[in-house]
Order: structure tokens, then sequence, then C-alpha cells
């Protein structure tokens, strides 16, 4: 494991003092990037869905980072006047902010893409714009201020190879990696920017809200794992921070990918992974 002085040498952004903003940080990845932070010596901010979870989460980094040193604030990201409050009252609690994760998602399936309009807005408000309202009030802020930074956007790897079973997941997960993408470019070309964003691509991972599981399955990663590996590659200066997981290894995951984008350049059917007549061609492509 990467470890806190290596990581500090190498990042100014999550430096000792330095302001971390985390939504959906009261379960999952979220609390595990704030309790690792919150260890190193970073001021944290807790964006979540105020309520019990909100409290109890901002009260376990309180006995790590100290109770002056955490700041919850109910935030539904799904609302920009919602971000735009918690951009006012991190940056007036805490006078700065270095590290903005973009973490708040959720994974409920609005079905068919003709079916529930209002359950597709709702996940894609939520997952999506949730995203672009983090980076619309934070990242004037951090651009004024001169300081390193660093923004990383919880994206998925069902927004790359797009498996069948939740289609309105799947576009929420896509427009955030190609957001993201945009992004980094925006602000590397951005005069004297100092700010990096990146694509955090989680793998199977247990967050205690993992459907059906009460305690994590075995091809799980834990979100402390998750977060280690997020840290290590961005010591690298990695922007796809492509985690595995204990069933996927990178190279599975690679070659999935190579098939997905393999589907344009060869003109295979949509999906063709799951089409039955590729199946076959899939299976041996997997072997080779």
């Amino acid at each position: 494991m990467t470890t806190d002085a290596e990581i500090q040498s190498a990042l100014p952004a999550l430096g000792s003092g330095s302001v971390a903003v985390i939504t959906g940080g009261a379960s999952g990845i979220g609390l595990a990037a704030a309790r690792r932070l919150a260890a190193m010596g970073l001021k944290i901010v807790l964006a979540d869905i105020g309520g019990a979870r909100l409290d109890e989460a901002s009260r376990a980094v309180a006995t790590i980072a100290g109770g002056s040193a955490v700041l919850a604030v109910a935030t539904d990201v799904s609302k920009a006047d919602d971000v735009d409050r918690l951009a006012e009252k991190s940056f007036d609690a805490f006078g700065g902010v270095s590290l903005l994760m973009n973490n708040a998602g959720v994974g409920s399936n609005p079905g068919k893409p003709w079916e529930n309009r209002d359950g597709w807005k709702r996940l894609l408000d939520i997952n999506f714009w949730g995203v672009v309202h983090g980076v619309e009030a934070f990242v004037p802020r951090m651009l004024a201020a001169g300081k390193p930074g660093l923004i990383v956007n919880t994206g998925s790897k069902q927004g790359i190879t797009t498996p069948p079973g939740n289609l309105a997941y799947n576009v929420s997960k896509s427009g955030v990696k190609s957001f993201t993408e945009g992004l980094a470019h925006a602000l590397r070309n951005e005069p004297g920017a100092n700010i990096a964003a990146h694509l955090l691509i989680p793998g199977f991972t247990f967050t205690g809200l993992t459907e059906g599981a009460t305690e994590k399955p075995a091809g799980a990663w834990t979100g402390e794992q998750v977060i280690d590996f997020m840290l290590a590659s961005l010591v690298r200066g990695d922007f796809y921070i492509l985690c595995p997981d204990n069933e996927a290894t990178r190279p599975m995951d690679e070659k999935r990918m190579a098939w997905a984008i393999g589907d344009i350049i060869d003109n295979r059917p949509a999906l063709s992974r799951w089409h039955p007549d590729h199946k076959d061609a899939f299976a041996a492509f997997m072997e080779s």
C-alpha cells in the first residue's frame, strides 16, 4: 500500500490541513475515503442526504479527525441550489477546498427505454447532473485560489461496457465518463490552472448497500480497498482509475472493454457480447 508520506509528497492537494469535499460521503466508497483522508490529516466535508446515516458518518469521521475538522452538510446533489449551498458552507468553514469527490450515486433501475420517465430523470439527475453541479459549484473557486487541486468523479465499468440490466445507470455513468474526460482536457488547457480531474472506475465493491448482500461477497472489494487503489493511482498520475476486484482482473477488464469498442470497429450488433450469434466468438476472445 502506498504510504501517506508518499501520497502527500506526490500530491500537495492531499497535504495535512487540506480540505476534501465528498458527496455520497455517508456510506460505501465515500465514507471509506473520508476515513482515510481524515487519518492523513485532511479536513472533511461530508455531503449526503440528511438523516441518521449522515449524522453517524460524521461522528465516525470526527473520532479520527476531531470534531472541528469535520463538517456534515445535508445535500441533494440533483439540486444545483443544494450543491451551491454545499460549496458556500465548505468555503466559509475551511477557507478553501483542494479535493472534490463527486461520488454520490444511486443504482435503482427505472426500467426499459420507453418506461418511467420520472425514474429515468431522477437517476440521471443524481448520477450525472450531480457531478456537473459539483463541478459548477466548486471548480471556479478552486481555480481562483490558484492552489493544487484534485477532482475525482466516480464512474463505473458499466458506463464503458454498458451491459444489459440497467440501461439508465449505464447512460448516467457513460455521461460521467465523457464529462470527466472533457473536464480533464479543459483544466489542462486553462491558463494558470493547477487542478487535475480523474475518473474513478470501481469494480465489484461491497458498500453495505450492495443489493441482496448482508456481508461482503467473496468476489467484492471493500470501499477501503478502492480508496487505497485510488490514492496509489493518483500518485502515478492515472486519469482512468480502473479498479480490479476479487473476480475481475485488469486483463479481463481490458479485454471486455476492447470487445465493446470492437462492436463499432468490426460492425457487430450492439452489445454483441450478449448476442447469441457472437457468444462463442466472445468466449474465444477472452480465452485468447
